[in-house]
């Protein structure tokens, strides 16, 4: 093992660095970086390994959601869907059966993903004790737009209130993106450069859903076809909001003490989705997910001591992927919340929320894993100690 630490006087902070690209904001932060081989197409078979980071002096501050009014059920969705899974004779409860997604949150007239998001910061920035003039950073995680520019933080940056000191942009990478924004800004408060950050997301499901549910209806597409697209049925709407601040400041925080990330980009194309729709190829995509975190497991074994958490805060995306997850890393699945059934996939919400709800049965010094992946494939696993 080597310790490699990084020097960087100054960096401007960009909208496509991910939870790999920290080190550009980090003046001192340490990472461990192990060589290991793994598949790729690329070089003949062996990259490097995953990376290690840890944090010394970071703490979660808060955690909050703010959901949509309107229930969507799945048996609302196949109603919809009824002509095409007749013509393709599969049977109803389709979603329930297979995903295990009972129903899905969508926002209702005058709600909106951006107002829910800033309602969302508001709550966590009044929850830490923070006042927004003290924030140094905002970075928004969102899939979901409603245009390519501006970032959709520079309307949450206005919403919130924030000083025009504080850092903002957009970070985008799948449902991975939360976890990630959450490393970048602890490798900011970490070294010095901020005391205080926001990360926040909102998702917008409804355009994609209403568009899929009538291109199914009105094409003539198979099986097949039909199964690429059935994992937009399962999304949901939603937003989040953490605030992240020195732990020397708030010995009431929850530390955060670093994690790993891994990647396994020959996979870049198994799961495509814009506005228009979402294309997967399912089984490949559980494969090939898997083994990216068993992977990432198995080789922070020497660093990390996962095997007794008191909690796993997983990414949700259905009963078939939290099940595999918990039989590959032989995981104790009550200490496995699962909202996927109520809430869908609500992309990189999913995490945050999660973690909302079950903040009030965590006790103090319980060990909490969040355990992100996000299509491309990344993954990236995260310890906080409550």
């Amino acid at each position: 093992m080597k310790t490699l630490h990084l020097a960087v006087a100054h960096a401007s902070p960009s909208p496509f660095l991910g939870a790999a690209c920290q080190g550009a904001y980090t003046a001192r932060v340490d990472f461990w970086f192990h060589r290991r081989a793994c598949s790729s197409p690329s070089n003949g078979g062996f990259v490097a390994g995953n990376a290690t980071t840890r944090f010394s002096n970071v703490s979660l501050l808060s955690v909050a959601s703010v959901l949509p009014s309107r229930v969507t059920t799945s048996d609302d969705i196949e109603d919809r869907l009824s002509a095409a899974l007749a013509r393709l004779r599969l049977r109803p409860g389709l979603l329930r059966r297979v995903a295990g997604v009972n129903e899905r949150r969508n926002w209702a007239e005058g709600e909106s993903s951006d107002d829910a998001t800033i309602a969302a910061g508001a709550k966590a920035l009044a929850d830490a004790g923070v006042a927004p003039g003290e924030v140094g950073l905002l970075i928004n995680t969102s899939v979901t737009r409603k245009h390519l520019e501006p970032s959709v933080a520079v309307r949450l940056h206005h919403g919130l209130g924030l000083p025009t000191s504080a850092i903002n942009f957009d970070i985008a990478n799948a449902c991975l993106g939360f976890v990630n924004g959450m490393s970048l800004a602890a490798g900011m408060i970490e070294s010095g450069q901020i005391r205080y950050a926001i990360v926040v997301n909102g998702e917008d499901a409804d355009e994609i859903q209403i568009n899929t549910i009538n291109r199914l209806v009105n094409s003539d597409a198979d099986r097949d076809g039909f199964m690429s697209e059935f994992a937009s049925l399962t999304l949901g709407s939603g937003s989040a909001a953490a605030v992240l601040g020195r732990a020397d400041e708030h010995p009431e925080g929850h530390r955060l003490l670093g994690g790993v990330t891994r990647a396994a980009t020959q996979f870049h194309e198994l799961c495509v989705g814009s506005v228009d729709g979402m294309f997967t190829d399912a089984k490949a995509l559980l494969k090939g997910g898997l083994n990216l975190v068993v992977s990432a497991w198995k080789e922070a074994a020497p660093e990390w001591k996962w095997s007794g958490m008191d909690r796993y805060i997983t990414h949700q995306v259905s009963s078939v992927h939290t099940t595999a997850i918990v039989r590959a890393a032989k995981l104790d699945p009550e200490r496995v919340p699962v909202t996927y059934d109520r809430y869908g996939n609500v992309g990189p919400a999913s995490i945050p929320i999660t973690l909302a709800e079950q903040q009030s049965s965590l006790k103090r010094g319980d060990r909490v894993l969040l355990m992100g992946v996000g299509s491309g494939l990344n993954t990236a696993m995260m310890e906080l100690a409550w």
